[in-house]
């Protein structure tokens, strides 16, 4: 019996032992915080690191451009049934969403110095009058930046006017264009050499990507501000 007595300190003293054994063993040890026990509620998933995104620019461009540059995105029609597309300086100029496209040639014009959107409209070049497109690039002012994008027929009521006014924009193609081609340019009053901006596609039935239709065309780019614009 008067041995209960160190018995019982004997095993208070043991368990007190195995109690912070077992804290410290959960706990990490001392100064390391709660790595184990966080590990019982961290899942895998979480544990993993996420990959970071690719960062996207203006207009969705993979890079910045450079000073004294506007970024522009554009994408023509695809056959008759997705419009086309104008973007510059992160601002949707045209598109179905602003319900601003149509059949024929979507035409934005741009003030080449400040970037800011003058006019934008759409001319029906199957059934319409190139007589409105023709009073609306005519009287262009020196330095305007002119935007085109093709959807489903952007040639047949061309005339040889027409071709010649997109010829001196800067235009390689214009006097070509032909019925349901695609095409995408930016060019610009009083330019003196070709555009690098222009692409285009003729409607062929042999390579259409799309039954009567041509591929649709996508160009990016970063265009230098103009000096001078009305």
């Amino acid at each position: 019996m008067r041995l209960a007595g160190p018995f019982r300190i004997v095993a208070l003293v043991i368990t007190v032992g195995l109690t912070w054994i077992i804290v410290s063993i959960l706990l990490g040890g001392p100064g390391s915080g709660f790595p184990r026990i966080q590990q019982l509620f961290t899942s895998p998933e979480s544990s993993v690191t996420a990959e970071p995104r690719a960062r996207k620019y203006k207009c969705g461009l993979p890079q910045p451009c450079p000073e004294e540059h506007l970024a522009f995105r554009m994408v023509s029609g695809a056959a008759n049934v997705i419009g086309p597309k104008i973007c510059l300086e992160d601002k949707m100029l045209m598109s179905s969403v602003k319900d601003n496209v149509g059949r024929g040639l979507n035409i934005a014009l741009v003030n080449g110095v400040s970037g800011e959107l003058i006019e934008a409209r759409a001319f029906d070049m199957w059934a319409g009058d190139v007589n409105d497109l023709l009073k609306f690039i005519r009287p262009l002012h020196e330095g305007t930046l002119v935007f085109v994008a093709s959807y489903d027929d952007p040639a047949t009521k061309m005339n040889e006017e027409t071709r010649k006014l997109f010829s001196e924009l800067g235009s390689r193609t214009a006097k070509e264009l032909a019925f349901r081609d695609s095409w995408v340019f930016v060019g610009a009053k009083g330019v003196q050499n070709k555009s690098p901006f222009e692409q285009h596609v003729k409607n062929s039935k042999h390579t259409n990507k799309y039954e009567g239709w041509p591929e649709a065309l996508e160009m990016e780019g970063c265009i230098p501000r103009r000096s001078t614009a009305s």
